[in-house]
């Protein structure tokens, strides 16, 4: 846990070594895992991360609460490099398989965002949107945490399942009249919905009234929880509608932002692959 609060502040080289001796020690620990997952991932290093990943799952593979959450580390790897074949295989046979067994919010949240973010790619899922909102769908009304409600919003507009995403963000609308002292519901009005509205806009093809409820918060998305690595999914989303945004202000700012990331994230093929496209699009 030292690892990860180290990588999370940007610490990463100390957080891989520490993670490292954790693993010397406890070659099972599948939290010291999970770290340098996301060391590699956030350095951008892909094939240590996929060797990495392979070499260890047998020591991890069989943790109650982690393995599914590390097979979605080893899963953006390969979404990284284009192989979303692989990706959707790890989806299938581990992410989701684990998801309906246990009902864990952590397996159904990674569920959504990896479909999501394979989507985003231009990878047809086929049915396993439908398939996945039926764990999501009963959580509609659960708003527990703005992070988890992103996500079933995912599902649901996946699924195109218009009436369960309406009444997400009607609930959503309804509790932040009176918050009262419940921390989430008190950012529903800031961040939660005008992060699902935009989450809709974008779904119907409206990119730049994404980018304009969207662009404003990306500094205040970090206070619904989640790691960097999760919230990521909304930096894509931010990207992807600039950049297909008609407005010429927001294709100036969707370059804008992929050279960011590409200057926090040198060398990743998914970036590479971003600014080709923003490119040929302008």
């Amino acid at each position: 846990m030292y690892s990860f609060g180290l990588l999370e502040t940007k610490a990463y080289d100390q957080a891989e070594k520490v993670a490292m001796e954790g693993l010397a020690l406890a070659p099972e620990d599948a939290w010291s895992v999970h770290s340098v997952a996301h060391v590699y991932e956030m350095r951008a290093e892909v094939e240590k991360g996929l060797k990495f990943m392979e070499s260890r799952e047998k020591d991890w593979q069989k943790s109650d609460m982690l393995a599914s959450h590390n097979y979605w580390h080893w899963a953006l790897y390969f979404i990284e490099k284009e192989q979303y074949e692989a990706a959707l295989d790890i989806f299938d046979s581990q992410i989701f398989r684990r998801c309906k067994a246990t009902g864990s919010m952590l397996d159904t949240v990674d569920a959504c965002s990896l479909l999501s973010r394979l989507e985003m790619e231009g990878v047809c899922v086929k049915d396993r949107w439908r398939e996945l909102l039926q764990v999501t769908q009963p959580h509609t009304d659960d708003h527990v945490t703005l992070f988890n409600d992103f996500h079933f919003l995912m599902a649901s507009l996946g699924a195109k399942e218009s009436a369960t995403s309406r009444r997400l963000l009607e609930g959503l609308q309804e509790l932040a009249k009176e918050p009262g002292v419940n921390q989430q519901h008190q950012m529903a009005n800031t961040v939660g919905i005008p992060v699902c509205q935009a989450m809709v806009e974008y779904d119907h093809g409206n990119y730049s009234r994404a980018v304009e409820l969207l662009y404003p918060l990306r500094y205040n998305i970090v206070k619904i929880g989640g790691s960097d690595a999760q919230r990521d999914i909304f930096n894509q989303l931010l990207i992807h509608a600039a950049v297909k945004s008609e407005n010429e202000h927001h294709k100036k700012l969707g370059r804008c932002l992929l050279v960011e990331r590409d200057a926090v994230r040198p060398g990743s093929p998914l970036t590479t692959r971003l600014m080709q496209r923003a490119m040929a699009l302008h």
